[in-house]
């Protein structure tokens, strides 16, 4: 859910929840003194709550109530959200209703009694190869949206990227010689990932027939996928995408971008591939750009992609 910051951009939501995130927003850089990416952080998770609750006929957050916020951790569970990630979401919501009731601005604290459900272990879901290809195949590659959905799940599948990394993906991070992308992952760390011929066909196509159709006058500079407006891809965007891709594709089971990033790592050690292999392209591994060829070359990589990738 990559959204506006409110200073900014407008956010689609009634002006009631502008005033009253402004007035925590100052609160927190009069009072507290807290960095600028913090304040970045609260004002992206309350905007996508107040986005939410205005889905739920709820016009400003003084009126939501504990049952709007438990729903809330609920949907972004369903999205595919991790535990960690639901819990910066529930500290920001906590933090604006600790000050709202202290201030007056609500009668109550709807947030105080909520608790994270702890997250168990359990295997994350993943689709089968031919409903990945049934996927694929969903999107109208004749239309320029459609055309770059395709290679947005294209490449997804081909490189278990994570969304943040897909929306990030920059022109200039795709290597079309090496048949490589340069992946900035958590903490800004660096990894070289292969790209199947396959999906690297489509981002091609994308580039070509679409990109230079939706580019417009927009701070976007280099970002590959873009919306029709000619801005970068949200995280909402990527969801909607992915999600309506399945649904055409009439798959039952629950698909988000993280689900793609799974079934890439499933299959490919279905196919036999190296473990340590897969853990690096994933970038779970905990190594500088400097040590990223300190254990596996990228042709070793490329090789293990190619051999047991489905779409390598």
């Amino acid at each position: 859910m990559n959204l506006p910051v409110i200073k900014t951009a407008t956010p689609d939501i009634p002006k009631a929840f502008i005033r009253e995130l402004t007035q925590f927003i100052n609160y927190i850089s009069l009072e507290k003194g807290l960095s600028e990416n913090t304040k970045v952080s609260y004002k992206h998770d309350l905007v996508t709550f107040a986005q939410f609750l205005h889905q739920e006929d709820i016009s400003r957050y003084s009126n939501a109530d504990s049952a709007s916020i438990t729903k809330f951790l609920y949907e972004l569970s369903e999205l595919g959200l991790t535990a960690s990630s639901r819990s910066r979401y529930l500290s920001s919501i906590r933090s604006l209703y600790k000050f709202m009731y202290a201030d007056g601005i609500a009668s109550s604290d709807p947030s105080e009694t909520i608790e994270l459900p702890k997250s168990g272990r359990k295997l994350p879901e993943t689709l089968t190869i031919d409903e990945v290809f049934s996927i694929l195949e969903q999107t109208d590659t004749t239309d320029k949206l459609g055309l770059r959905d395709r290679a947005i799940l294209e490449t997804m599948y081909a490189c278990g990227l994570r969304v943040s990394e897909v929306i990030n993906l920059t022109q200039r991070n795709v290597l079309f010689d090496a048949e490589v992308l340069r992946v900035f992952g958590k903490g800004s760390k660096e990894r070289i990932v292969p790209i199947g011929h396959s999906a690297l066909e489509w981002v091609e196509n994308y580039r070509m027939k679409s990109r230079t159709i939706l580019k417009k006058e927009s701070p976007t500079n280099d970002i590959l996928f873009l919306n029709s407006r000619g801005k970068k891809l949200s995280r909402m965007g990527l969801w909607k995408i992915v999600a309506k891709a399945a649904q055409q594709a009439n798959i039952s089971a629950k698909v988000h971008p993280h689900t793609f990033r799974h079934s890439f790592a499933t299959h490919l050690l279905e196919g036999g591939a190296d473990l340590r292999a897969v853990q690096e392209m994933l970038g779970h591994s905990d190594i500088s750009t400097t040590q990223i060829y300190t254990h596996l070359d990228r042709e070793f990589l490329k090789e293990v992609h190619k051999s047991f990738h489905p779409r390598g």
